[in-house]
Protein backbone atom coordinates (compact mmCIF):
# COMPACT_ATOMS: atom_id res chain seq x y z
CA UNK A 1 0.00 0.00 0.00
CA UNK A 2 2.33 2.12 1.33
CA UNK A 3 4.63 1.77 -2.24
CA UNK A 4 1.64 2.65 -4.65
CA UNK A 5 1.55 5.91 -2.99
CA UNK A 6 5.58 7.05 -3.36
CA UNK A 7 4.50 8.97 -6.93
CA UNK A 8 1.37 9.59 -6.07
CA UNK A 9 0.24 13.77 -5.99
CA UNK A 10 -1.46 13.57 -2.47
CA UNK A 11 1.70 12.21 -1.03
CA UNK A 12 3.52 14.82 -2.73
CA UNK A 13 0.59 17.28 -1.35
CA UNK A 14 0.83 15.62 2.05
CA UNK A 15 4.81 16.38 2.59
CA UNK A 16 4.71 19.46 1.00
CA UNK A 17 2.46 20.62 4.10
CA UNK A 18 4.58 19.55 6.51
CA UNK A 19 7.25 21.20 4.84
CA UNK A 20 5.54 24.64 4.73
CA UNK A 21 4.27 24.19 8.11
CA UNK A 22 8.24 24.09 9.41
CA UNK A 23 9.35 27.23 7.37
CA UNK A 24 12.98 28.10 6.77
CA UNK A 25 13.43 26.47 10.39
CA UNK A 26 12.81 22.95 9.16
CA UNK A 27 14.78 20.76 6.55
CA UNK A 28 13.62 19.80 3.06
CA UNK A 29 11.32 16.69 3.73
CA UNK A 30 10.74 15.72 -0.35
CA UNK A 31 13.36 13.14 -1.35
CA UNK A 32 12.40 10.41 -4.00
CA UNK A 33 10.82 7.41 -2.70
CA UNK A 34 9.73 9.07 0.73
CA UNK A 35 5.99 8.41 2.02
CA UNK A 36 3.99 10.04 4.64
CA UNK A 37 2.04 7.30 5.82
CA UNK A 38 0.88 8.77 9.58
CA UNK A 39 1.37 12.35 11.43
CA UNK A 40 -0.45 12.94 14.85
CA UNK A 41 0.18 14.55 18.60
CA UNK A 42 2.02 12.47 21.37
CA UNK A 43 3.00 13.57 24.62
CA UNK A 44 6.83 13.79 24.82
CA UNK A 45 8.38 13.41 28.01
CA UNK A 46 11.14 16.05 27.94
CA UNK A 47 13.09 16.70 30.71
CA UNK A 48 11.32 19.20 33.11
CA UNK A 49 7.72 17.90 31.87
CA UNK A 50 5.54 16.00 29.49
CA UNK A 51 4.66 18.14 26.54
CA UNK A 52 2.96 17.80 23.52
CA UNK A 53 4.76 16.80 20.41
CA UNK A 54 3.38 17.04 16.72
CA UNK A 55 4.72 13.95 14.86
CA UNK A 56 5.16 12.59 11.74
CA UNK A 57 5.95 8.86 10.12
CA UNK A 58 7.60 8.38 7.11
CA UNK A 59 8.84 5.18 5.40
CA UNK A 60 12.40 6.02 6.09
CA UNK A 61 12.27 8.54 9.05
CA UNK A 62 10.29 10.04 12.34
CA UNK A 63 9.99 13.74 12.26
CA UNK A 64 8.69 15.87 15.09
CA UNK A 65 8.66 19.17 16.76
CA UNK A 66 7.04 21.59 18.60
CA UNK A 67 3.63 23.14 18.09
CA UNK A 68 3.64 26.76 17.73
CA UNK A 69 0.17 26.59 16.70
CA UNK A 70 -1.92 23.49 15.65
CA UNK A 71 -2.11 22.24 11.85
CA UNK A 72 -0.36 25.53 10.73
CA UNK A 73 3.16 25.80 12.32
CA UNK A 74 5.62 24.00 14.18
CA UNK A 75 9.40 24.74 14.65
CA UNK A 76 12.56 22.71 16.90
CA UNK A 77 12.36 20.27 13.62
CA UNK A 78 14.19 16.95 14.85
CA UNK A 79 14.41 14.26 12.21
CA UNK A 80 15.40 10.30 13.28
CA UNK A 81 15.99 7.74 10.81
CA UNK A 82 13.83 4.64 11.15
CA UNK A 83 16.71 1.89 10.91
CA UNK A 84 17.96 3.25 14.06
CA UNK A 85 15.00 2.95 15.56
CA UNK A 86 13.74 0.36 18.18
CA UNK A 87 10.94 0.86 20.44
CA UNK A 88 9.94 -1.05 23.78
CA UNK A 89 6.36 -0.65 25.19
CA UNK A 90 5.77 1.07 28.83
CA UNK A 91 3.40 -0.10 31.52
CA UNK A 92 0.62 2.21 32.59
CA UNK A 93 1.90 4.06 35.91
CA UNK A 94 -0.74 6.16 37.00
CA UNK A 95 -3.43 8.51 35.36
CA UNK A 96 -0.82 10.95 33.67
CA UNK A 97 1.77 7.96 32.63
CA UNK A 98 -0.68 5.85 30.52
CA UNK A 99 -0.39 4.28 27.06
CA UNK A 100 3.80 4.75 26.90
CA UNK A 101 6.34 3.32 24.63
CA UNK A 102 9.98 4.45 24.19
CA UNK A 103 11.77 5.50 21.01
CA UNK A 104 15.31 4.19 21.27
CA UNK A 105 18.31 5.14 19.15
CA UNK A 106 21.51 5.08 19.19
CA UNK A 107 21.89 9.20 20.04
CA UNK A 108 18.67 9.95 21.62
CA UNK A 109 16.00 7.81 23.84
CA UNK A 110 12.80 8.96 24.82
CA UNK A 111 9.24 8.32 26.18
CA UNK A 112 6.28 9.25 24.45
CA UNK A 113 2.23 8.22 25.29
CA UNK A 114 -0.47 8.39 23.36
CA UNK A 115 -3.79 9.57 24.14
CA UNK A 116 -5.57 5.66 23.94
CA UNK A 117 -4.36 2.30 23.96
CA UNK A 118 -5.26 1.83 20.47
CA UNK A 119 -3.37 4.92 19.22
CA UNK A 120 -0.80 3.24 20.95
CA UNK A 121 -1.37 -0.06 19.85
CA UNK A 122 -1.27 1.88 15.84
CA UNK A 123 1.60 3.51 16.36
CA UNK A 124 3.90 1.35 17.73
CA UNK A 125 2.75 -1.22 15.01
CA UNK A 126 3.06 0.97 11.99
CA UNK A 127 6.75 2.68 13.12
CA UNK A 128 7.64 -1.27 13.72
CA UNK A 129 6.64 -1.93 9.96
CA UNK A 130 8.47 0.89 8.88
CA UNK A 131 11.76 -0.09 10.51
CA UNK A 132 11.25 -3.76 9.68
CA UNK A 133 10.65 -3.07 5.77
CA UNK A 134 13.37 -0.52 5.65
CA UNK A 135 15.72 -3.17 7.54
CA UNK A 136 14.86 -5.78 4.79
CA UNK A 137 15.49 -3.83 1.56
CA UNK A 138 19.17 -2.18 2.65
CA UNK A 139 19.79 -5.93 4.40
CA UNK A 140 21.25 -3.92 7.21
CA UNK A 141 20.89 -5.34 10.98
CA UNK A 142 19.28 -3.51 13.32
CA UNK A 143 21.30 -1.09 16.00
CA UNK A 144 22.33 -2.96 18.93
CA UNK A 145 23.28 0.21 21.30
CA UNK A 146 21.25 2.79 21.95
CA UNK A 147 21.22 5.99 24.22
CA UNK A 148 19.82 6.24 27.70
CA UNK A 149 16.92 7.61 28.47
CA UNK A 150 17.21 10.32 30.90
CA UNK A 151 15.27 10.00 34.36
CA UNK A 152 12.74 13.12 34.38
CA UNK A 153 14.15 16.37 36.64
CA UNK A 154 10.93 15.92 38.92
CA UNK A 155 11.51 12.15 39.47
CA UNK A 156 14.92 13.21 41.56
CA UNK A 157 15.22 15.26 44.22
CA UNK A 158 18.11 13.93 45.49
CA UNK A 159 21.53 12.94 43.58
CA UNK A 160 20.65 9.82 42.70
CA UNK A 161 24.61 8.56 42.75
CA UNK A 162 25.50 9.43 46.57
CA UNK A 163 22.23 10.21 47.53
CA UNK A 164 23.01 12.76 49.86
CA UNK A 165 22.74 15.96 47.66
CA UNK A 166 19.41 17.69 47.40
CA UNK A 167 18.80 19.84 44.34
CA UNK A 168 17.92 23.34 44.94
CA UNK A 169 18.61 26.93 43.24
CA UNK A 170 22.56 26.64 43.88
CA UNK A 171 22.37 22.60 43.74
CA UNK A 172 21.64 21.68 40.02
CA UNK A 173 20.58 18.72 38.29
CA UNK A 174 22.47 17.15 35.84
CA UNK A 175 22.29 14.06 33.58
CA UNK A 176 24.70 11.10 33.39
CA UNK A 177 24.99 10.64 29.40
CA UNK A 178 25.48 6.70 29.93
CA UNK A 179 23.04 5.33 32.35
CA UNK A 180 20.57 8.88 32.31
CA UNK A 181 20.41 8.86 36.01
CA UNK A 182 19.77 12.67 37.75
CA UNK A 183 22.99 13.32 39.63
CA UNK A 184 24.78 16.35 41.32
CA UNK A 185 27.84 18.35 40.12
CA UNK A 186 30.56 16.61 42.42
CA UNK A 187 29.14 13.36 41.25
CA UNK A 188 29.00 14.18 37.52
CA UNK A 189 32.20 15.91 37.09
CA UNK A 190 34.03 13.60 34.77
CA UNK A 191 33.74 13.02 31.26
CA UNK A 192 33.59 9.83 28.89
CA UNK A 193 33.77 9.30 25.24
CA UNK A 194 30.31 7.35 23.76
CA UNK A 195 31.15 7.22 20.11
CA UNK A 196 27.11 6.52 18.66
CA UNK A 197 26.02 9.63 20.59
CA UNK A 198 29.24 11.84 19.98
CA UNK A 199 32.68 12.44 18.65
CA UNK A 200 32.96 14.80 21.82
CA UNK A 201 33.64 13.60 25.50
CA UNK A 202 30.52 13.81 27.63
CA UNK A 203 28.99 14.16 30.99
CA UNK A 204 28.66 10.68 32.95
CA UNK A 205 28.19 9.65 36.48
CA UNK A 206 31.56 8.61 38.82
CA UNK A 207 29.89 5.04 38.98
CA UNK A 208 29.44 5.05 34.81
CA UNK A 209 32.96 6.59 34.43
CA UNK A 210 34.36 4.03 37.02
CA UNK A 211 32.68 1.29 34.69
CA UNK A 212 33.85 2.57 31.71
CA UNK A 213 37.66 2.83 33.01
CA UNK A 214 37.63 -0.75 34.22
CA UNK A 215 36.66 -2.27 30.66
CA UNK A 216 38.88 0.05 28.51
CA UNK A 217 41.55 -1.04 31.15
CA UNK A 218 40.83 -4.61 30.27
CA UNK A 219 40.14 -3.98 26.49
CA UNK A 220 36.62 -3.81 26.39
CA UNK A 221 34.11 -2.13 25.01
CA UNK A 222 34.11 1.16 22.61
CA UNK A 223 33.72 3.62 25.18
CA UNK A 224 36.42 5.37 26.83
CA UNK A 225 37.26 7.76 29.85
CA UNK A 226 37.94 11.24 29.42
CA UNK A 227 38.82 14.24 31.01
CA UNK A 228 37.48 16.40 34.31
CA UNK A 229 35.25 18.46 33.97
CA UNK A 230 35.65 20.85 36.58
CA UNK A 231 38.77 23.92 36.28
CA UNK A 232 41.60 24.00 38.87
CA UNK A 233 38.90 26.53 41.10
CA UNK A 234 36.81 23.82 41.12
CA UNK A 235 33.87 25.48 38.86
CA UNK A 236 31.93 23.19 36.62
CA UNK A 237 33.14 24.41 33.24
CA UNK A 238 31.08 22.08 31.18
CA UNK A 239 30.07 22.83 27.79
CA UNK A 240 27.46 20.54 27.38
CA UNK A 241 24.31 21.66 28.20
CA UNK A 242 21.68 20.12 30.39
CA UNK A 243 18.85 21.69 29.18
CA UNK A 244 15.82 20.31 27.32
CA UNK A 245 16.94 20.40 23.56
CA UNK A 246 13.30 20.81 22.52
CA UNK A 247 11.92 23.57 24.62
CA UNK A 248 13.82 26.60 23.16
CA UNK A 249 11.84 28.90 20.95
CA UNK A 250 8.85 26.66 21.13
CA UNK A 251 5.71 27.43 23.02
CA UNK A 252 3.68 25.18 25.24
CA UNK A 253 0.13 24.01 24.09
CA UNK A 254 -1.08 25.56 27.76
CA UNK A 255 -0.06 29.09 27.18
CA UNK A 256 -2.05 28.87 24.00
CA UNK A 257 -5.97 28.01 24.11
CA UNK A 258 -5.90 27.59 20.10
CA UNK A 259 -3.19 25.13 20.54
CA UNK A 260 -3.70 21.33 20.93
CA UNK A 261 -3.73 20.11 24.80
CA UNK A 262 -2.70 16.76 24.86
CA UNK A 263 -2.67 14.63 28.10
CA UNK A 264 -3.61 11.39 29.14
CA UNK A 265 -6.77 11.85 29.26
CA UNK A 266 -7.18 15.44 27.98
CA UNK A 267 -9.84 16.00 24.73
CA UNK A 268 -7.65 16.94 21.79
CA UNK A 269 -9.25 20.34 21.25
CA UNK A 270 -9.33 22.19 17.60
CA UNK A 271 -8.53 18.85 16.13
CA UNK A 272 -10.28 15.89 14.32
CA UNK A 273 -11.01 14.61 17.85
CA UNK A 274 -8.55 11.79 18.58
CA UNK A 275 -7.49 11.27 14.76
CA UNK A 276 -3.86 10.63 14.87
CA UNK A 277 -2.84 9.32 11.85
CA UNK A 278 -3.05 9.64 8.33
CA UNK A 279 -3.07 6.31 7.44
CA UNK A 280 -6.77 5.80 7.46
CA UNK A 281 -7.44 8.61 5.12
CA UNK A 282 -5.03 7.05 2.98
CA UNK A 283 -6.41 3.01 3.04
CA UNK A 284 -3.84 1.58 5.35
CA UNK A 285 -4.23 -1.17 7.39
CA UNK A 286 -5.00 0.05 11.57
CA UNK A 287 -3.11 -3.13 13.66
Amino acid sequence: MVDRLVNSEANARRIALVESCFGASGQPLAVPGRVLVGEGVLTKMCRKKPKPRQVFLFNDILVYGNIVMSKKKYNQQHIIPLEEVQLSSLNDNGPEHRNGWLIKTPTKSFAVYAATATEKTEWMAHINKCVQDLLNKSGKKAADTHAAVWVPDDAATTCQHCQRVQFNVIQRRHHCRKCGRVVCGPCSSKKILLPHQSSKPLRCCLACYDEVSAASKAGHGVNRPATDLRDTTGNDNSSDDDSDDDAAGGEDAASNPQMLQVSTGTTLSNWSTRRMSNWRQLGLPAF
